[in-house]
């Protein structure tokens, strides 16, 4: 597909700017905003400055939204950092696309495994490696280095974008729902379309646009033994141990293959189309890269592509924790818990509802805990249920993000799920209501969450222009 003059302008002025675009990377991955680490609450204002700072230069119209303080069980309260919400364009005769980005990261330490300080950005080989490189402060500066393209240029951005910022996306979007949801009808009134860049492709060759997430719902099985811990040589043998009934009712969950044994669980799953197989089978996914990404010496399902691929998107998956009360630390403790709470997550998949998933796990661990026949105490609770999101792929808004994929790559992308969760995605299908689209930039390995989290150079620059080129075909939509 030839480009256009403007394309082409636009990404030779990208190649210029790789080394601004790295200090820029280097900037903010140095700000400390863990929205998880109290201590470090003034660094989440502290990030929301610096991109309201870079947004103005950009002549974007820039509104903090104060959202308050942030109340915990303990007694303790926090500040939380302001949403940014910010406008470049106002004409009535262009469409106006939304723009979310998260400004807050993962906790993060040295001794947690990196290799290099995860709070200063180092590049080795081509990779830029620190906390938030690419999740998500590197694709929200991919968003504004586009944006600057443009402008430098002269050339005009043919939609409005209005942008949607946060820093407390890593730790539940507090109050984000009620502030997008009381801007309805004002803020948020206009859109036509919306895109977040949240995601990552599915491996780091070929790239994708996401239509789909799982959903999830958090549970707690709680067992208590005693008012207080016990010495187990002084108590030991003469109690019923909490910590034994814990792990017995963990194990009742799902089998060494990963099938869930929860009774109801698969009742409302999609069922399989005729040709969906087939789908899965032509997307571009390597077994054994995938393999090597996770560490692990074998995968389930006989390591077939496209059964891989289905129980990442498609099914559901259970997964355990951690145990809260027992005793974790390295070295050598002989006491008995008075009370253990194990910790475990089902991702939900279409026709799944978080609401019937709670049903079902009370219900099958209540009649599991009778059949045991232990006097200690158990109770199960969900502390949180998010419903799975689809949207659909043929509206010309994927259209327009598949040739900007084309411009950029030479190559139509893949058209891939999430296995992870979003919960933004369901907010804003609620406040806007328009057809939304998850565009990543990075690449399947680059370890989200994870120690020595990256940004390959490339998506790191090639984003920018695909975000840059994706602004251009949408302003051709009708």
């Amino acid at each position: 597909m030839p480009l256009c003059s403007n394309l082409k302008q636009l990404f030779s002025e990208i190649d210029k700017n790789k080394e601004k675009y790295v200090d820029n990377l280097k900037e903010v991955v140095a700000i400390q905003s863990v929205s998880a680490w109290l201590h470090k609450r003034a660094e989440l204002r502290k990030i929301v400055d610096w991109i309201q700072v870079r947004m103005q230069k950009l002549k974007i119209h820039v509104e903090l939204q104060e959202l308050g303080q942030q109340s915990f069980q303990d007694g303790k309260v926090a500040d939380l950092p302001p949403v940014v919400f910010g406008l470049l364009g106002t004409d009535p005769k262009k469409k106006t696309v939304l723009i979310y980005g998260h400004l807050d990261v993962q906790p993060a330490l040295v001794e947690d495994g990196w290799n290099s300080d995860p709070f200063v950005l180092t590049e080795r080989l081509d990779k830029l490696y620190g906390r938030g490189a690419s999740d998500d402060k590197g694709p929200v500066l991919c968003w504004l280095h586009a944006v600057e393209a443009y402008q430098h240029l002269g050339i005009d951005i043919p939609v409005n974008i209005k942008f949607v910022f946060e820093a407390m996306e890593e730790s539940g979007s507090v109050r984000l729902k009620e502030l997008l949801l009381s801007e309805k009808d004002k803020f948020l009134a206009d859109v036509d379309y919306v895109c977040v860049s949240d995601t990552c492709w599915l491996g780091t060759n070929k790239p994708c646009v996401a239509y789909g997430l799982r959903g999830v719902c958090y549970f707690y099985i709680e067992v208590e033994s005693a008012t207080k811990d016990l010495h187990s040589g002084l108590f030991g043998g003469s109690v019923y141990e909490g910590m034994t009934d814990l792990i017995y009712m963990l194990n009742t969950l799902v089998d060494k293959d990963g099938r869930i044994k929860i009774t109801g669980l698969y009742d409302e799953v999609a069922p399989l189309l005729p040709t969906e197989r087939e789908i899965y089978k032509n997307i571009d996914f390597s077994v054994d890269e995938y393999r090597t990404s996770t560490g692990c010496d074998l995968l389930v399902h006989n390591e077939q592509k496209e059964l891989i691929l289905m129980h990442r998107w498609r099914y559901p998956c259970l997964s355990i924790h951690g145990i809260e009360g027992a005793f974790s630390e390295s070295g050598v403790k002989t006491v008995i818990p008075g009370k253990v709470i194990g910790k475990f997550s089902i991702r939900i998949v279409p026709n799944q509802k978080a609401k019937q998933i709670e049903r079902y796990v009370l219900n099958y661990l209540e009649k599991k805990w009778k059949e045991y026949g232990s006097p200690n105490k158990m109770k199960v609770y969900m502390i949180d249920g998010i419903n799975p999101w689809t949207e659909d792929p043929l509206h010309p808004h994927y259209a327009a993000a598949v040739k900007a994929t084309e411009h950029v790559y030479k190559i139509k992308p893949d058209f891939t799920r999430e296995g992870g969760t979003i919960p933004v995605t369901l907010m804003l299908q609620e406040a806007v209501g328009k057809n939304i689209l998850l565009l990543p930039v990075t690449a399947g390995d680059d370890g989200h969450h994870s120690q020595n989290e990256k940004i390959d150079m490339r998506n790191y620059i090639q984003g920018t222009k695909l975000l840059a080129a994706y602004l251009y075909e949408l302003g051709k939509l009708d």
